[in-house]
């Protein structure tokens, strides 16, 4: 069995609801995963935006939001979680904002992708004070034991 992530919210690559965008009440969406492969210690969430700033010329990834050390027994993350609701020893990282916490979709132009990926590794990563995405993937390296991807889209009206 491989690594499964899924969304009540929406279906991959279909249409982002407007409450988990800028344009709505900004709230992370509920997401679950199954198939975690044996060995997995932890899990890494990392939501980002390969499209900044305009699809038809993307200049940038825009990171969202960042998990780690989320516990390998985790099996979903309701909808809104706050920091004090999610699972026990899991971090979090600064998005692109600079800030911790979910960021929602918040396109300038175009329609953008947003990619959820869950990553399942063989270790707790070290403590990191507000990590970025950079430095989550360098810890990460040569501890992935399986990955998934959902993919949700959004085009501001």
């Amino acid at each position: 069995m491989s690594l499964r992530l899924r969304s009540m919210a929406f279906d991959t690559n279909s249409a982002i609801p407007v409450r988990y965008t800028c344009d709505g009440e900004n709230l992370s969406p509920p997401i679950s995963w199954s198939g975690v492969p044996p060995g997995t210690n932890s899990l890494v969430l990392i939501v980002d935006d390969p499209d900044a700033p305009d699809p038809a010329a993307p200049q940038r990834t825009w990171v969202h939001w960042l998990l780690y050390n989320i516990p390998a027994s985790t099996s979903d993350l309701p909808e809104n979680v706050t920091y004090a609701q999610l699972p026990n020893g899991t971090r979090e990282g600064l998005n692109d904002w600079q800030r911790t916490g979910y960021g929602g979709p918040c396109p300038p132009i175009g329609c953008h992708r947003y990619f959820h990926k869950l990553y399942a590794l063989d270790t707790f990563l070290r403590e990191m004070r507000n990590p970025n995405k950079a430095q989550i993937e360098i810890a990460m390296r040569g501890h992935v034991l399986d990955h998934a991807e959902l993919i949700g889209l959004y085009h501001r009206k």
